[in-house]
């Protein structure tokens, strides 16, 4: 099956993959994005803020999108804040494309906030892992379940079927995303190897020993396709992970050797990336000059604090495909190969030496 799809957020990892995916199978493509400067030339451009409901109406306007992809995101300072934010956003596509009269099916990417808490209230209720689809929401805010009451209460009145996404940390190819380790770590190795430090993991003793997932983008870019196509997966809410488990105490060392960087031995501290890191924004550009990278600042390549606050939570974190596994999803990737594959993008592509 093809279609008409709109993928908000096409610029980001989880949009951008989606998008190729899409384009793979022979779908149009039509992406809204507020700056479609380096966007793929099969993708139609919709440019539009999503906090203004005219911009987006008027950039929607006669696109008649069969499914709707939502992959985007907006930080904000507190979490009511980011309730109000990402709930307009969602509210304010879905108020567009309703008159349309074309939308099959809307799916959301959200996360393991779900069943974690937002950054306020962080992991401070441990939902029983594997985390499971059927455990009930947080007592706390939370932006992802206003923004699943609004794909709700649109799908009733327009009378599409929706699905919900629940990754974990996302590994692929993304450049200035905000939640993006797998370049976040290739950076931090191609810093540490300039500059003669230690590639140390800068974590907590727990994630050190605790058994964990990832999703490779490529896979979720899979499962939202799957599930947009698939009428026994209409209306659920779904894990998505690589369907493989792993330690940071065994995954590290075979990362830094695929990084050419000599990994530390964990001392059983933390060793935030915010910290190492302070020096980044002055020792890159050399780094740059040195092996003719492309010009991309620090910044926009690594999110160290979104890092952080991955590796260094003291629970335990791994999630359940069970129930995507029932309803016909088979899709699996290795973890190892998820960053091996990034890691030598990346150095094809003249983002790290």
């Amino acid at each position: 099956m093809t279609g008409r799809a709109v993928v908000v957020g096409v610029t980001g990892i989880s949009g951008g993959n989606v998008a190729q995916r899409l384009l793979a199978d022979g779908w149009d493509v039509a992406g809204i994005c507020r700056r479609p400067d380096a966007l793929d030339a099969r993708i139609a451009p919709l440019v539009a803020d999503l906090l203004d409901a005219d911009a987006v109406a008027d950039a929607v306007r006669g696109s008649a999108p069969t499914h709707v992809f939502f992959t985007t995101w907006s930080r904000c300072a507190t979490e009511a804040e980011n309730c109000d934010v990402n709930g307009r956003m969602l509210q304010n596509l879905l108020d567009a494309v309703s008159p349309e009269g074309t939308v099959q099916h809307v799916a959301l990417v959200t996360g393991l906030k779900h069943y974690l808490g937002p950054f306020e209230a962080y992991a401070k209720v441990q939902p029983d892992t594997p985390f499971s689809e059927e455990q009930e929401r947080l007592p706390y805010e939370n932006f992802y379940y206003v923004q699943e009451d609004v794909l709700f209460a649109a799908a009733e009145r327009d009378g599409f079927s929706w699905s919900v996404h629940r990754p974990h940390t996302l590994i692929g190819w993304a450049l200035g995303n905000a939640m993006n380790m797998g370049v976040t770590l290739a950076v931090y190795a191609a810093i540490c190897r300039e500059t003669g430090r230690t590639f140390r993991y800068p974590g907590s003793q727990q994630q050190w020993e605790a058994v964990t997932d990832v999703t490779d983008a490529r896979l979720l870019a899979d499962h939202l396709v799957w599930a947009a196509t698939t009428t026994a997966a209409a209306n659920q809410a779904l894990n998505i992970v690589n369907g493989d488990v792993f330690r940071w105490r065994r995954l590290w060392p075979r990362l830094a050797a695929a990084l050419d960087v000599e990994p530390a031995a964990f001392d059983g501290q933390p060793a935030p990336l915010e910290e190492q890191m302070a020096d980044a924004a002055e020792v890159w550009p050399e780094i740059v000059r040195r092996h003719g990278l492309r010009d991309i600042p620090v910044g926009t390549l690594a999110s160290w604090w979104h890092t952080d606050a991955d590796l260094g939570r003291t629970i335990e974190t791994f999630t359940e495909m069970g129930k995507s596994r029932r309803l016909g999803f088979t899709g699996v990737r290795d973890t190892e190969s998820s960053f091996t594959d990034l890691f030598a993008r990346l150095r094809a592509e003249r983002i790290v030496p």
